[in-house]
């Protein structure tokens, strides 16, 4: 499994917009094959903070989603308008919270 996290950063003013945007690029996403979840929150409305969470199977599915047509459309039109500081991790070892 692949996890995806770290933050985006967005002009305030833009904020409500591109999280309107995000919510429907998301609704599709988490119907894509391979998407395990797909989770963007507001950390700090004043400084256009986002948190994001996204896990996928395996590589193939983040390429597949990388590629459709509404990802790079949205990537595209915000592009110079938002800032990532977003990771990738390999999680080989998943298991509950507590558990040891």
């Amino acid at each position: 499994m692949l996890i995806i996290s770290g933050y985006m950063y967005i002009d305030p003013s833009v904020l409500e917009l591109f999280m309107g945007e995000l919510k429907l690029l998301a609704n599709a996403v988490r119907q894509r094959d391979g998407n395990l979840s797909y989770n963007a929150a507001v950390e700090d409305y004043q400084t256009g903070s986002l948190l994001i969470s996204e896990r996928w199977v395996d590589q193939d599915a983040l390429n597949a989603h990388l590629i459709k047509t509404d990802t790079v459309e949205f990537i595209n039109r915000w592009q110079g308008k938002m800032k990532g500081e977003l990771f990738k991790y390999d999680a080989c070892n998943e298991r509950g919270l507590m558990d040891g």
